[in-house]
């Protein structure tokens, strides 16, 4: 607590680079366009390339057999920054990769060349001029005699691997100032999770079982492995943010952390206003489209965006499948409004402080206005669920027909027309 510094508010989004695909759905575009049957799509991570982030994820060998013969075979890249599939590859064998037999696996290179007392972290795959690396995060042990022997971690520095196995051990500040990880999340994520959620000890353990005074715990947030740390790219450069709220049943956002993913450097924001928080900014995105099938869509990966200093929990909505972004729903912090927006450009706009304008989804080049329909008539199951939607404009009608072999009355036959 005494090395981090308290700001009175947060840097505005990098409104040209927002991450709008999450990591659920960025694995499931990645698996559906692999055409390789001798390779699977490993885990992903933040990778940023040429200034844009991406989910970034090893090419690796799948089976056994495969696992023993081959190599990492290249690494899959999925646009964080739009909604669509943008899927692309870097082909190319690495040495030294991800996924396969111990002794050309990354990690058995590292444990033989480091101590053993280090802690590594996840390997994230860079690309820097067409070239890959793994680069490699990790902490290690600071001891101290006082008032007992122990230990504390503390970043270490960057471990990269290039394609031929070679390993560079960088420090913190050398790892900043290496072209190669330029933008990229060098403090290891898991150190800045553990380190925001030890602070629930500021005023000493035993208040942890008494009087729970300013005691915080990371926020729970909805969604399929949407967990924090975020990294997102602000207007001064890379950071994590972490969300916590008060101990208990409280569910406000009590103070947002971020943490530079360059240099490791820490900043709280206590916001001087009450501010919902994540799980009820989940909860307000379901109330404002009460027509959604919500046993089959969910909110996902809640962060809080500051736009023109202004708080909202940015929420994508996707299926239960994470087959893709329904929409991204940006939800007033204070006063609890929902904006919803279902194309990219209308995203990137409402993050730039501009009034969103989405255009239709399928139109004609040669048009210059677009149809404002005149009715909107839903299929509604016994329960409730919206199961069809369909659209009538001036042009058409609607008509109800009741078929001559069926024995339905068509007294109960209905169409629910909604606004005009």
């Amino acid at each position: 607590m005494s090395q981090t510094a308290t700001v009175e508010r947060l840097e505005d989004v990098d409104a040209d680079n927002p991450r709008i695909v999450t990591r659920a759905v960025a694995d499931r575009y990645a698996s559906n366009t692999l055409n390789r049957p001798q390779y699977r799509v490993g885990d992903t991570d933040v990778s940023v390339v040429n200034g844009t982030p991406y989910w970034a994820a090893p090419l690796a060998p799948d089976g056994l057999f495969n696992k023993i013969t081959k190599r990492q075979a290249g690494t899959v890249l999925v646009d964080m920054t739009t909604q669509q599939a943008n899927v692309r590859s870097v082909d190319g064998e690495l040495e030294t990769g991800v996924g396969t037999i111990f002794h050309r696996n990354y990690r058995w290179e590292l444990l033989k060349s480091q101590a053993y007392l280090v802690d590594y972290g996840d390997p994230k795959m860079v690309i820097h001029n067409d070239t890959q690396y793994i680069a490699v995060p990790y902490s290690e042990p600071q001891f101290h005699l006082t008032p007992l022997p122990h230990s504390t971690p503390q970043w270490g520095g960057v471990a990269v691997i290039d394609p031929s196995g070679s390993i560079d051990t960088l420090s913190p500040s050398e790892a900043a100032a290496s072209p190669i990880l330029d933008n990229q999340q060098l403090y290891p994520e898991d150190l800045a999770l553990q380190s925001v959620a030890a602070t629930k000890y500021r005023n000493g353990i035993l208040n942890t079982y008494t009087s729970h005074e300013d005691e915080i715990e990371i926020a729970p947030l909805p969604g399929d492995g949407n967990d924090q740390p975020f990294f997102i790219l602000s207007e001064s450069g890379p950071q994590y943010v972490v969300a916590v709220e008060p101990y208990g049943d409280a569910q406000g956002l009590q103070e947002l952390w971020t943490i530079d993913g360059q240099n490791g450097t820490f900043e709280r924001y206590v916001p001087a206003d009450s501010l919902f928080g994540p799980q009820r900014a989940a909860d307000l995105v379901r109330q404002s489209a009460p027509q959604t099938d919500w046993d089959r869509f969910t909110p996902a990966e809640p962060i809080l965006t500051v736009i023109d200093d202004r708080e909202y929990w940015q929420v994508r909505v996707v299926p239960e499948d994470n087959s893709g972004i329904v929409y991204v729903a940006f939800v007033d912090a204070r006063s609890g409004d929902v904006d919803s927006f279902e194309q990219t450009d209308a995203i990137t706009q409402f993050l730039a402080g501009e009034t969103p304008v989405e255009a239709p989804t399928e139109t004609d080049p040669s048009e210059t206005t677009t149809e404002t329909p005149t009715v909107i008539v839903q299929r509604v199951a016994e329960n409730g669920t919206v199961i069809e939607t369909m659209t009538v404009y001036d042009d058409e009608s609607v008509e109800i027909r009741t078929p001559t072999n069926s024995t339905a009355d068509t007294e109960n036959t209905t169409a629910r027309a909604l606004g005009s």
